[in-house]
């Protein structure tokens, strides 16, 4: 296979976490949905590879895909995303999220002559990396798209913490997708219900083949005109940073050879999994078909 053909690639920013934790000393750790993602992909093994905006001075970020054979490309910056997850009660849902500064928006020069990927992924963290202009023009490409709704709802405010908003062109980005990811908040705000199976009919209304919808205990998934749900078996939630990123990947990865309903039980066991130890998903194939077969 060609060094430019891809069972997946993700688009993001790479990104460096500052985790505050409610009654413990802050720490690092790696973040961004882009990295969250392809850490999964590579750990799977599927063909997979990133396209990020960072400056080259950050490249450490991305050592750890390379060495799980993930193709990195590279679109140099001025600054690599910093971000800020400050938990201000014992809940680890309990969250304020402050991009402190980010690199900047994506373009159609950022994606590689020639790219071939059976799905393409735009993993953000916040609303200044993805226009519906790029995505136009991404579909115009050929590009299969999937999208975590995040990219858009995550606002950036002046003192840069991240505000909650309904999307104006939330049924024009969905209409261009085939697999669309959100969690429960974002669903609420986009459809106005936290009723994940209602939501989800919703937004496949809006034109997605596909919609996965994350929240503490579990995933639902709208596929084939049905409505699938799995229940999440962490036995704790000190890496629940990045829950979200690493269900899509797993799911998006699994969906290329198994049907909606057996892919999400798979995204389901990975990410329980990675919940268990702070940072990206760290496992083997095996530990999740054996989370599978043994989820208690």
């Amino acid at each position: 296979m060609p060094s430019t053909d891809f069972d997946i690639v993700f688009v993001g920013h790479a990104c460096r976490d500052e985790v505050v934790p409610f009654d413990a000393k802050p720490y690092r750790q790696t973040g961004s949905a882009v990295l969250c993602g392809a850490a999964v992909a590579g750990r799977i093994g599927a063909t997979a590879a990133i396209i990020t905006r960072m400056n080259p001075a950050d490249d450490d970020l991305l050592q750890p895909l390379r060495e799980t054979g993930i193709k990195v490309f590279v679109v140099a910056a001025d600054v690599t995303a910093f971000a800020r997850v400050v938990h201000p009660s014992p809940s680890v849902d309990d969250r304020r999220l402050f991009v402190v500064r980010d690199p900047g928006p994506f373009s159609m020069k950022d994606i590689p002559s020639g790219l071939k990927a059976r799905v393409l992924h735009l993993a953000g963290i916040s609303d200044h990396e993805f226009t519906v202009g790029f995505m136009r023009e991404l579909k115009k490409a050929g590009f299969s798209l999937s999208v975590d709704m995040q990219s858009f709802v995550r606002v950036i405010g002046p003192d840069r913490e991240i505000v909650f908003s309904d999307v104006p062109a939330k049924k024009d980005i969905v209409a261009m997708t085939d697999v669309v990811k959100l969690d429960v908040v974002e669903a609420d705000i986009l459809t106005g219900t936290r009723d994940l199976k209602e939501a989800a009919r919703i937004i496949t209304g809006w034109g997605a083949r596909e919609v996965l919808i994350t929240e503490k205990q579990g995933a639902t998934l709208a596929a084939d005109g049905k409505v699938f749900h799995e229940a999440f078996t962490n036995r704790s939630q000190v890496g629940r940073t990045g829950r979200g990123d690493t269900t899509i990947s797993a799911y998006l990865c699994r969906r290329q050879t198994h049907s909606p309903e057996e892919s999400l039980r798979f995204a389901a066991a990975l990410v329980s999994i990675k919940m268990e130890k702070a940072g990206p998903f760290s496992g083997t194939l095996t530990d999740v078909e054996r989370r599978m077969r043994h989820p208690t």
